[in-house]
């Protein structure tokens, strides 16, 4: 009695299917995916992005105050923990501003929004190191991220027309 199996792979965007290992043959499979964000540029950054950015910025450093030095580091996992998550989202926002929807041009903005996941995956790996020091480093390269396309493109917007 002979068994037919299928098998199914999917590499590179590929689908293979085969009724036996012998008669193996690709299949073309769409890769096109609808993009839908689900609010304005505005409100990504208001309400994902920069509450993200807060927790990774309130947790790196040194606030000097007449009681003396405070120190903003995590001291627990679960601080740890919440600078590892804040991380992954800002890195993964520079994925998602680079979408259509929420990407401005093809130029500079994408090389931002790149920034963006250089930056955040940097927040994270020190999280997980639990390195101090590597998340303020971090944190500074994400600053230079944001002020460089702030001054770019807010600066555009609010331009007056002439």
């Amino acid at each position: 009695m002979l068994m037919r199996m299928r098998y199914v792979w999917i590499l590179s965007g590929v689908v293979f299917g085969c009724v036996s290992m012998s008669a193996c043959a690709p299949e073309e499979r769409a890769t096109s995916v609808a993009y839908t964000p689900t609010g304005t540029l505005n409100n990504f950054m208001a309400w994902h992005l920069d509450p993200a950015v807060d927790v990774l910025w309130d947790s790196a450093g040194f606030i000097l105050t007449q009681e003396g030095e405070e120190d903003l580091q995590p001291t627990t996992d679960e601080g740890w923990d919440r600078v590892r998550n804040a991380a992954t989202v800002v890195a993964e926002s520079g994925n998602l501003l680079r979408m259509p929807g929420y990407a401005v041009d093809d130029g500079d903005w994408m090389e931002y929004a790149k920034g963006l996941v250089i930056a955040g995956q940097a927040a994270r790996d020190a999280a997980l190191a639990r390195d101090a020091d590597a998340l303020f480093q971090a944190g500074a390269r994400l600053y230079n991220v944001c002020l460089a396309c702030h001054s770019k493109y807010i600066v555009e917007q609010q331009a007056p027309s002439e």
